[in-house]
């Protein structure tokens, strides 16, 4: 079974830099995308930025220029470095991706989430 576990949220003061991970695991033949996503208090779950298999990356307008996305394919592994946080940064962040496994084929997968709080 596949699981993908995140961590490295916390609290950070405006201005602050925290650096989120999620590593896949379980018997996986391939993963495609690798994303994260994040929802805030009262508000739809957004994009922030994704990683395709194919190398190429998109982000979200209002993170642009301030969060990276990076990942380790030797690790099954997505990073979201995020710098210049702001209080409108806070939310839940969560990692998403498309797997290819042996037993269950290509399926779509969630973390857990993790707690981003930004103080300002």
């Amino acid at each position: 079974q596949v699981q993908l576990v995140e961590s490295g949220g916390g609290l950070v003061q405006a201005g602050g830099s925290l650096r989120l991970s999620c590593a896949a695991s379980g018997i996986i033949l391939s993963i495609r995308a690798m994303n994260w996503y994040r929802q805030a208090p009262g508000k739809q779950r957004e994009l922030v930025a994704a990683f395709s298999s194919g190398g190429s990356t998109n982000y979200a307008d209002s993170v642009k220029g301030r969060f990276t996305i990076s990942r380790d394919n030797t690790k099954n592994t997505v990073y979201l470095q995020m710098n210049g946080l702001k209080p409108e940064d806070t939310a839940v962040y969560y990692c998403n991706a498309d797997i290819v496994t042996f037993t269950q084929g290509r399926g779509d997968y969630w973390g857990q989430g993790t707690q981003v709080t930004v103080s300002s």
